[in-house]
């Protein structure tokens, strides 16, 4: 197992570092940020103080470098919009999209799945037809749209829930069902398809033969198998609630990550973008680690591969 660890570990890092350079590369792709800082009315004598104040005359290694050393140590730069230090501004807005991801994700699992074993245990039942029904709706309904209807019936006629806002924990109640949402059905689908292809296992039916109790070869034997693929798909979700979350963040004014990424992209505040790219796809990163070796220990087969 330690083995298997570290053999993932050291592909994470690989995966980051091109992350690294990739996420420094689109700085540079979106044109001269020199003459994005200057704005419209600015100078060539301008444009290039400002290269030369940001050391944008230097060959691209070095910035690079300079870049990935400061951070390493936490240091991301200054906004150019905000005028704060970068890693700062992430830190505070950062916490609230974590919040939001991590009770999205919780919702989704804590309904898709169930519903997905459910229909695999009963299919062409009702249960099955609903969790049907669930997942093509939760495909085809736009998140923003759902969003809305939640704020028009629960917030405004019945006065349930706050429309907006982040003070308390009611306020993530409507998002987190938004963005949970969205990952039910992929999850459901796949989970009904692991427990029907498992359930029909050489291993299920020699349990049921010696005598096992239903629920244990459920939850024991043929959950455990069927859940391998789930792991992964929901390290996946994870992290596309982390870095899109944007929608939903707008539509409940929840001023985090996301709704910052927006902000500094509309405002050209290009090493608030560099950073938020890098934060993000270091968060898939670490999630596909944890579900690889959360798999491994459900399955040892993929230790010996």
């Amino acid at each position: 197992m330690l083995q298997f660890i570290l053999k993932r570990l050291g592909l994470a890092l690989l995966v980051a570092l091109t992350v690294s350079i990739i996420s420094f590369s689109l700085l540079f792709l979106s044109g001269d940020p020199a003459s994005a800082i200057g704005g419209e009315t600015a100078t060539d004598q301008d444009i290039e103080a400002i290269r030369v104040l940001y050391g944008f005359d230097r060959p691209l290694v070095v910035q690079y470098w300079d870049w990935l050393s400061s951070a390493l140590t936490g240091d991301l730069g200054e906004s150019y919009y905000f005028k704060l230090p970068v890693a700062s501004l992430i830190a505070d807005r950062l916490q609230i999209t974590m919040i939001l991801g991590v009770c999205g994700i919780s919702f989704a699992l804590l309904t898709a799945v169930p519903l997905g074993v459910a229909a695999a245990i009963r299919p062409n039942s009702f249960i099955d037809r609903l969790a049907l029904f669930l997942s093509v709706a939760g495909q085809a309904m736009p998140s923003f749209w759902f969003g809305l209807i939640l704020i028009v019936v629960f917030a405004i006629q019945l006065g349930w829930l706050p429309p907006s806002g982040a003070s308390s924990p009611v306020h993530f109640i409507m998002p987190t069902i938004v963005l949970g949402y969205y990952a039910m059905p992929a999850i459901m689908r796949l989970t009904r398809a692991g427990m029907l292809d498992v359930l029909s296992s050489d291993y299920i039916r020699t349990a049921r033969a010696k005598g096992a109790s239903e629920g244990r070869v459920l939850f024991k034997h043929a959950l455990r198998n069927a859940i391998i693929p789930v792991v992964s798909l929901a390290a996946v979700q994870m992290g596309f609630m982390l870095g899109g979350s944007i929608v939903v963040e707008s539509i409940f004014a929840l001023h985090g990550a996301g709704y910052l990424a927006w902000e500094s992209i509309a405002r050209n505040d290009l090493p608030t973008v560099q950073a938020l790219i890098l934060v993000f796809s270091l968060f898939y990163i670490i999630f596909t680690f944890l579900s690889d070796v959360l798999n491994a220990w459900l399955d040892p087969r993929m230790r010996a591969g």
